[in-house]
């Protein structure tokens, strides 16, 4: 499957993006699909997942602020994130898989399959 991701930009705080994440070759549907970011000189960090099933996780920092949402019928996956502070800078990569289990979403190493990225960039 190829993923691809975009919707980044800038964006002062406070403000709002939505990045979508298309996915090619195999319906969204039969994959758990997630989001991570990656800040300069940081490691890549879970942002949240949507598992086949339905079930959405996501990170402590950004709960109450992002949302998850996927439209199977477009085999896209959406982040609409809220709320932006400067610490969410980063560039933001969508990742797929079709064997995770709840433990294992939080390691990027998990995951078989990645979008290009795509830049978030918060001003302060």
């Amino acid at each position: 499957v190829q993923l691809q991701a975009s919707g980044g930009g800038l964006v002062q705080a406070g403000g709002s993006l939505r990045l979508s994440c298309t996915a090619s070759g195999r319906t969204s549907s039969t994959f758990t699909m997630g989001w991570f970011r990656q800040a300069p000189g940081s490691e890549r960090e879970f942002v949240g997942v949507s598992f086949r099933g339905g079930r959405i996780y996501y990170s402590d920092s950004v709960k109450g602020r992002f949302t998850i949402s996927k439209d199977n019928a477009k085999n896209t996956m959406y982040l609409q994130m809220n709320s932006l502070k400067p610490e969410d800078t980063a560039v933001y990569y969508c990742a797929a898989d079709s064997r995770l289990i709840l433990s294992s979403i939080y390691n990027h190493e998990n995951y078989d399959y990645w979008g290009q990225g795509t830049l978030v960039t918060v001003s302060s």
